[in-house]
């Protein structure tokens, strides 16, 4: 049996059977898909989604960041598994419009993959 201070083997059981975005270099479960909030935005390399949350990621030192909604204090996001960097989250927004986005993550699409969850069961 797992004990409680095992959280990887946790959150993979809690996730077992939802949709997920995994990490595309080494399938690391980093999200439910029902934690996605847009799939508007812009990352460093293209299309990027925010989410409300993350799992089985390393943040990294916080930072001014000049994006194309203003000024945003982030963090760079890493993959446990694999070390990826996979995007950033928001810290701080500058400007009151922004705001929403606080403790918010941004994921580049390229950096993962959509798992369903199917069975081929029937």
């Amino acid at each position: 049996m797992d004990s409680p201070s095992q959280p990887t083997k946790q959150v993979a059981h809690v996730f077992q059977g939802h949709p997920t975005y995994c990490c595309s270099r080494c399938t690391t479960t980093l999200a439910l898909q029902d934690e996605l909030i847009s799939k508007s935005f812009s990352g460093r390399e293209g299309r990027a989604f925010l989410l409300h949350s993350v799992v089985n990621v390393r943040i990294g030192k916080k930072e001014e960041r000049q994006l194309l909604t203003g000024l945003h204090t982030v963090a760079d996001i890493y993959c446990i598994g694999c070390d990826s960097n996979l995007g950033w989250t928001y810290l701080k927004a500058h400007e009151s419009s922004q705001k929403y986005k606080e403790g918010k993550y941004i994921i580049e699409t390229e950096r993962i993959i959509k798992e369903n969850a199917w069975s081929l069961d029937s």
